[in-house]
């Protein structure tokens, strides 16, 4: 399935994504393919991550600079990751939409100039708009989108149109390119203090604090572990559907409110959740959870882990890590 002798330029290889592939990478050993990471401060993330920068090239440029892309070289597949959300409330509007729209089509020319034959661009499963309240799991065939004339939604439109931008590209050059639309994940790598709600959950949970869930917790989620994420994107790289789109994510949904509870219960069984907005039935249950039918049936893809084995996992891997760090520490 993958061929060892392919080199692979990854763009945002310095994110959660980014850090989720190359650990899995790294445990193919021989097998894996020669990996370029693309990295507006490869020197920051090879003090992190010594060992896994280690086993990669870099390249210091950025996407949104194309002057400072690596032309001179041949890559045969682009993973395309540069778009941190984590990032997202940190830019305008503006700013967000030019990052991804931009930032995607340079990268689809650098792909095109240096021969490269397949392409994946890491999309969001925010492109479909509002889950309807009647679909408890959408599905690629789903037209909706997020409403355009609303600067809120600017990070699925911009999405939707780089999915476009994909499209285009293939006709014009016949470049394999292939959508992978991301929902929800959890993993060791997941940073703990930005908008994510599992994150901070088990941030509250490790710390001793109460699990604090600030809406009503009752919008409907889903999370795939990261390894998983990192096997489903390889795989759609190199096998994918060619002009297709294919959701990447867990089916198992869960409450906001239960998914609290149950990090409760796996960590730290003594505290307590507090549920802070209104518990109001009609307000606020927002589904997000896709069908993931398209990657079982057409490429074999399954979930390696559920969402109780993710989250023991993640806990497992930021207590390892935490001390290790501890032991790194110099005496004063």
């Amino acid at each position: 399935m993958f061929d060892p002798s392919s080199h692979l330029l990854l763009t945002g290889g310095t994110g959660f994504f980014g850090v989720a592939l190359l650990r899995h990478l790294k445990t193919w050993g021989r097998r894996a393919p020669r990996v370029t990471v693309l990295s507006r401060n490869p020197e920051r993330f090879q003090v992190l991550y010594p060992d896994l920068a280690r086993s990669v090239d870099w390249v210091c440029g950025d996407v949104l600079e194309p002057k400072s892309l690596p032309y001179l070289k041949r890559f045969s597949h682009v993973l395309h990751a540069a778009t941190d959300s984590t990032a997202g409330p940190q830019l305008t509007p503006l700013e967000r939409y030019t990052q991804i729209v931009e930032g995607t089509r340079n990268v689809l020319e650098l792909a095109c100039s240096v021969g490269a034959s397949r392409f994946l661009l890491t999309s969001s499963g925010g492109v479909y708009g509002t889950q309807p309240s009647w679909m408890d799991k959408i599905q690629e065939d789903y037209l909706g989108m997020p409403d355009p004339l609303n600067a809120v939604h600017v990070y699925g439109v911009a999405k939707r149109t780089a999915e476009h931008l994909c499209v285009l590209y293939q006709q014009r050059s016949g470049l394999e390119t292939v959508i992978a639309r991301c929902f929800a994940f959890v993993g060791d790598d997941l940073p703990l203090n930005v908008h994510f709600a599992i994150g901070n959950f088990i941030r509250d949970a490790l710390s001793g604090q109460d699990v604090v869930v600030s809406g009503n917790g009752l919008s409907i989620r889903s999370y795939m572990y990261q390894e998983d994420l990192a096997h489903w994107l390889l795989t759609l790289l190199f096998q994918g559907r060619a002009g297709h789109a294919y959701n990447v994510g867990s089916d198992e949904a869960i409450s906001i409110g239960e998914l609290a509870h149950l990090i409760r219960d796996l960590i730290s069984p003594n505290l307590s959740v507090q549920v802070r907005g209104a518990m109001d039935p009609w307000n606020g249950r927002h589904v997000y959870v896709p069908c993931i039918d398209k990657a079982r049936n057409e490429l074999g893809l399954t979930l390696r882990h559920d969402l109780a084995q993710s989250i023991r996992k993640t806990v497992l891997g930021l207590r390892t890590r935490l001390i290790s760090s501890d032991q790194r520490q110099p005496e004063n």
